[in-house]
């Protein structure tokens, strides 16, 4: 197979892993109605995903600088599957689906950067870099439609086929994995070192300031993905809506994939201008759109509609840049251990992301959400 086919498979591959991953946070007003969840209890669902991909990814990322990464990928997508599978026939309250939402941020742990260090492993300097934004941007992609196929397949056959579709694709990636990383990615020469010693990744200064703005970076998106379905049904419920406004899963699956042209082009764009100053500039225009956004609610449904898809562009414009920044960082023969932390301190974020929103709003009282 060629580089470029190695490539397209690989991101096939992630697609079909990542298309059930925010069936839940789509999904989320139904199941705090359906289970009686309070806000906090939704913010841990939904922060569960990512406090298991943290605890994980050091270990299973890591791995991949002495096992074949194929083996990492094959348990991940594996996990994927069993856990979405499972939450549509056995969930059936909080702590069944917390279980679940746990073993999904395992899953995705053992497929996100291992299948990400095998593109890594097998390109360099450019095409690395325009590789490695590819991947991003069919990550990004399969997330965001997540919410629109959620949304749809709920309307018709309610939230256990929204899940089942999920478990069903993750087991289409484990097929292409399987077939696609059949040769050429056995595991270099271990390192020196214990399997989680971090310390030479934390010598890496370069490494970690990309690392340090990908975890602040992971924050914000995952609160905002975890929570802008319910923010907009909310604004909706409050203000109403012009009937020319699509719903709220549709909303966001079209802020999604609008950002992911904002992604490769800001990945472009540091390429040429410098990646601290793209990042920088795109930091700031982010929490600029979270202040209008939260004003916006006390204004109209289009309005916030509007902010939301503005905000999450400027989250996605120094998504690329930050991964890219840190693999081309890394130190030869530590390359897995670096995107492991990465991911580690990322996902950090993403878990405390979502559950401070939730605590947010259960102490500023039930009006909060409507």
């Amino acid at each position: 197979m060629t580089a470029p086919g190695f490539a397209t498979a690989i991101v096939a591959a992630q697609v079909l892993a990542q298309i059930g991953s925010f069936t839940l946070p789509a999904l989320l007003p139904g199941y705090i109605t359906r289970w009686s969840l309070s806000a906090t209890e939704a913010g841990w669902l939904i922060g569960a995903f990512f406090a298991a991909y943290v605890a994980a990814v050091p270990v299973l990322v890591s791995l991949t600088d002495r096992v074949p990464a194929r083996r990492v990928y094959l348990v991940g997508t594996g996990l994927t599957a069993a856990s979405h599978l499972g939450f549509a026939l056995l969930a059936d309250g909080f702590w069944s689906a917390l279980v679940l939402r746990a073993v999904a941020g395992i899953g995705w742990a053992g497929c996100y950067m291992p299948g990400l260090k095998v593109i890594a492993d097998r390109l360099e300097g450019a095409a690395q870099s325009r590789a490695v934004s590819w991947h991003a941007a069919g990550v990004g992609i399969a997330g965001s439609a997540s919410f629109l196929v959620a949304g749809g397949l709920d309307a018709v056959a309610g939230p256990e086929a929204a899940f089942l579709f999920g478990g069903v694709a993750a087991l289409g990636a484990a097929a292409i994995g399987a077939l696609a990383m059949g040769g050429g990615t056995a595991a270099p020469a271990a390192p020196r070192g214990g399997l989680l010693d971090f310390r030479p990744v934390l010598r890496n200064r370069p490494a970690m300031a990309w690392i340090m703005g990908y975890t602040v970076h992971t924050w914000e998106l995952a609160a905002l993905r975890a929570w802008a379905v319910t923010f907009l049904a909310m604004v909706i419920a409050t203000h109403g809506a012009p009937e020319w406004l699509p719903g709220p899963t549709t909303l966001f699956t079209l802020a999604g994939l609008s950002a992911i042209a904002i992604s490769i082009y800001g990945n472009e764009v540091a390429q040429r201008f410098g990646r601290a100053r793209v990042v920088a500039w795109a930091v700031g225009a982010a929490a600029g759109m979270a202040l209008l956004t939260g004003w916006s609610a006390l204004v109209s449904a289009p309005l916030a509609a509007l902010s939301v898809l503005l905000w999450n562009a400027a989250i996605y414009l120094d998504s690329a840049a930050l991964t890219a920044g840190t693999v081309q960082a890394a130190e030869a023969g530590r390359r897995g251990a670096t995107m492991g932390l990465h991911s580690m301190c990322g996902y950090a974020g993403g878990f405390v992301g979502p559950l401070v929103v939730g605590i947010t709003l259960d102490l500023a009282g039930t009006g909060a959400l409507g």
